[in-house]
C-alpha cells in the first residue's frame, strides 16, 4: 500500500509553495488579489500535506487566473507521518468521508474546476470524497491532477466518476511526486496542449 512521503520534503517545495499561491490557506481567492471586470469562472481546488500537489495547483492557478480553494478537514491529521498513514488506512477502508474545514463559497458559479490531490494507499484521500460529496458539479467541468508515489492513479478514476456523476470528468494530470525539477516544465506543457480542447465544453475528454 503506497502512501505519501514522510513530511521532510525538500526546502525547495515549500519556498515554491508559497510563491504559488496568493491567498489563505482554505478560501476562495485570486492570486494577485481582486482584480476589475467579471470573476473568474474557473477554480483550483486542492488536497496538499507535503506541498507537492499545491505547487502543480498554483501554476494552473496563475496560467488561468483561476480562484484558488485549499481543501483542508476540519480536524487536521496528526504531523506524525506513521499516524497518518494508519488513519488514512482505516478512512479508506471504512469508507469514512471527515468532514471539511470550510466549503467553497459559491460554488455554482465555476464552470470548470481543477481538483488536485496525492494518491493514498492507491486511492484518492478520504478529504477528496468529502470535498466531492459536499459540493454539487453538476454539469460542469471537472479536470483532476495527481501527483503519486510511483504507483500510478489507483482507482482514483472511479472514485471521482461515483463521487462526482454528473460532472464532465476529464482525463487530467498526473506526475510522480518527487520530480520537483521538472513540474514547472511538464505542467507547462500539459496546459499547452491539452487545455484549449479539454475545457471547452463538450470537448472530447
Amino acid at each position: 500500500m503506497a502512501f505519501p512521503p514522510a513530511p521532510d520534503r525538500r526546502a525547495l517545495m515549500a519556498s515554491l509553495a508559497g510563491l504559488s499561491l496568493g491567498g489563505p490557506a482554505g478560501a476562495s481567492t485570486r492570486s494577485e488579489g481582486p482584480r476589475p471586470g467579471p470573476s473568474p469562472t474557473t477554480l483550483v481546488a486542492c488536497f496538499s500535506r507535503t506541498g507537492n500537489t499545491r505547487v502543480v495547483a498554483g501554476l494552473i492557478q496563475r496560467a488561468h487566473g483561476a480562484d484558488f480553494f485549499e481543501i483542508q478537514t476540519a480536524v487536521p491529521y496528526p504531523a506524525e507521518y506513521l499516524a497518518v498513514v494508519e488513519q488514512a488506512r482505516k478512512e479508506r477502508d471504512s469508507g469514512l468521508e471527515p468532514a471539511l474545514h470550510a466549503q467553497v463559497p459559491g460554488i455554482g458559479r465555476y464552470d470548470t474546476i481543477f481538483l488536485g490531490f496525492p494518491i493514498w494507499g492507491e486511492t484518492a484521500p478520504p478529504a477528496i470524497r468529502s470535498f466531492l460529496s459536499s459540493h454539487d458539479l453538476a454539469g460542469k467541468t471537472l479536470i483532476p491532477f495527481v501527483t503519486h508515489g510511483g504507483y500510478g492513479l489507483g482507482n482514483s478514476p472511479s472514485v471521482l466518476a461515483a463521487h462526482a456523476p454528473k460532472a464532465r470528468l476529464h482525463r487530467g494530470f498526473a506526475m510522480e511526486a518527487d520530480q520537483e525539477r521538472r513540474t514547472m516544465t511538464q505542467v507547462t506543457q500539459w496546459l499547452q496542449a491539452h487545455l484549449p480542447s479539454t475545457t471547452r465544453q463538450g470537448g472530447t475528454p
